[in-house]
């Protein structure tokens, strides 16, 4: 089996004016939930062995604040990962199946429609992915990454 774990931004201050959207910062509401979700994958063992993550500041500042908490592991910016749709995340985690446990640290709505995707065979069968949420799916080590090849084996959020 791998997994595939997928960490959605935490709480980012509004755009200023004249700001592009990629350039939010998280606010100090999403920090601390940021290093919630990094204290929480640490307890649970849940260090992965790869991290894509979205150029977003916000992405890379949730990302900086988990590492605080799990240790430094491989990771990588993945501009595809800004704006994704289900399947461009799902090609992007299929390129790096070697990984055992790889993390995609990226947005909604592309994050919780891929794991509905990969759960239950449907992408518009979700339920919501809070800011700072946590899903971790299972899947067959030899498998794609395709409708409904996944089990969800947690769902955490602050």
């Amino acid at each position: 089996m791998r997994e595939l774990i997928l960490l959605r931004h935490a709480h980012a201050e509004p755009a200023e004016s004249g700001q592009p959207d990629i350039d939010r910062p998280l606010s100090p509401e999403g920090l601390a939930e940021a290093q919630a979700a990094g204290r929480w994958l640490a307890e649970q063992g849940l260090v992965p062995d790869r991290i894509l993550c979205s150029p977003a500041r916000r992405a890379r500042e949730t990302l900086e604040a988990v590492l605080e908490k799990i240790g430094y592991v491989e990771q990588r910016l993945e501009d595809a990962i800004y704006e994704a749709t289900a399947g461009t995340l799902a090609e992007l985690a299929d390129s790096h199946r070697e990984a055992a446990r790889l993390m995609l640290v990226g947005h909604n709505p592309g994050l919780e429609r891929l794991a509905a995707l990969m759960h239950s065979g449907q992408s518009g069968d979700y339920r919501g992915m809070p800011v700072a949420s946590v899903m971790v799916l299972k899947l067959p080590a030899d498998a794609s990454v395709e409708p409904g090849v996944a089990t969800l084996s947690a769902f955490w959020w602050p």
